[in-house]
């Protein structure tokens, strides 16, 4: 079953070996390795034109096995070679041309800020969210956010680039439904937000959340279907091949680990609770989302920061939806010429959502016990996403050898846990 589900997506294969090329060049040293996958698919082309063809229609039907392992081979031997690149290279150069030009950008459009009646603080957080200029913001409002729950706000991801493009697509919705106007709306949509991507800093989780997008309008102009996972492993793919070294990212592991929880979890957390009423059913999908990609990031947020907010679910909801209008306002104001009949009610607009969005993560950051922390090492990371995998598994499978597997991986974590508070004592 989950074969042929991966066989339904044609990204997720190429996706696996392309991180499997990635892991070895990262971790072992792969001269050798890369020197037989070049040579094992030259001689497997050789060897089959020196085959006598099967009979079956003259072709090599029964050898497609053998096509499959040239590709493995080539794709392997590319995606070590291409890490073996940028672990000499160090830098990234091609990318720093579009930053720099993005940084710019961002500097000239920072200077209508100083108009707000906002406190430092406040515009330090408006800034961030808007443009992901994080430089004047201080670090007390970043723990401030981080003990709520909602540090996602002040790092540009997914969620901005989806607001701005949810913005966007209402903006040209009113534009004439034919051909020449859905390609221009699409069109001026890309251009709209891959500039938004460059100018908040090309963060990982942007890129990502732009080239899933960028799928998904390219699928829809044209009038095809599209699957969530295909396109996640697709952006994924993309972004890899570029820059093998996004996989150690955090960003980019927090913002695939998100979406795939969301992807998976959050139509099944839905259908607990059949909500019909529109007026409960939006906010009760805005807490299953919330609820699906903290399942999918707890244990690595706990691994790389060491902590857990326990009040990530009366936070999320209010500030997601504020930010929800804050973002796309925030940056019409920014692009208005001042003067403009309504500027000075945009203005004042932002100005209060800021204000509100700002005492409500203040309020929230008061509280006593509001954040867990905890540490856990590589190994109880790695065992805990396979217990969670395993279960998953086994709620898909029925198999009594997968449940039996995830109850293993738990047992080896209580062990580690044990062994660990034992020599702690």
């Amino acid at each position: 079953m989950i074969i042929k589900e991966i066989q339904k997506r044609p990204f997720i294969r190429p996706l696996f070996i392309w991180i499997t090329g990635i892991l070895l060049q990262a971790f072992f040293d792969c001269s050798l390795v890369l020197l037989l996958l070049i040579i094992i698919p030259l001689l497997i082309v050789a060897f089959s034109y020196l085959v006598p063809k099967v009979e079956s229609g003259g072709d090599n039907y029964e050898l497609r096995w053998v096509w499959g392992a040239v590709f493995l081979s080539l794709l392997l031997s590319l995606s070590i070679q291409r890490t073996a690149y940028w672990q000499e290279r160090g830098d990234s150069s091609e990318v720093s041309l579009l930053m720099e030009l993005g940084g710019k950008g961002q500097e000239r459009l920072l200077e209508p800020f100083e108009r707000l009646n906002l406190s430092k603080e406040e515009k330090s957080v408006l800034t961030t969210i808007t443009l992901g200029y994080r430089k004047e913001m201080d670090r007390e409002v970043r723990r401030r956010f981080s003990v709520t729950g909602v540090a996602h706000l002040l790092a540009v991801s997914g969620f901005h680039v989806a607001v701005v493009c949810g913005f966007l697509s209402l903006l040209f919705s009113f534009l004439p439904k034919n051909s020449f106007y859905s390609w221009l709306g699409y069109l001026l949509m890309l251009c709209l937000l891959w500039g938004f991507v460059v100018i908040t800093g090309l963060a990982a989780s942007a890129v990502r959340a732009g080239l899933m997008l960028t799928l998904y309008l390219t699928g829809r102009v044209l009038r095809r279907m599209t699957d969530g996972y295909n396109t996640l492993a697709a952006a994924a793919f993309c972004m890899l091949v570029f820059n093998p070294l996004y996989l150690f990212d955090i960003g980019f592991q927090l913002s695939y680990l998100a979406v795939l929880s969301i992807l998976y979890l959050q139509p099944r957390l839905q259908n607990l609770i059949v909500v019909r009423n529109p007026v409960i059913a939006i906010p009760w999908g805005w807490i299953t989302v919330t609820l699906a990609a903290q399942v999918g990031t707890t244990l690595l947020c706990l691994y790389y920061f060491r902590q857990f907010s326990l009040v990530f679910l009366c936070t999320n909801l209010p500030l997601t939806f504020l930010a929800t209008f804050l973002i796309p306002a925030g940056l019409i104001w920014l692009l208005l010429p001042v003067g403009i009949p309504g500027y000075g009610l945009l203005q004042l607009f932002v100005e209060k959502l800021t204000h509100t969005l700002f005492w409500i993560v203040d309020a929230f950051s008061r509280v006593e016990e509001a954040v867990f922390y905890g540490r856990i090492d590589l190994l109880l990371t790695i065992l805990g996403y396979g217990s969670i995998l395993s279960f998953l598994l086994f709620t898909k499978t029925r198999r009594p050898g997968v449940l039996f597997a995830g109850l293993l991986l738990l047992l080896f974590i209580l062990f580690d846990l044990l062994i660990e508070r034992f020599f702690t004592a």
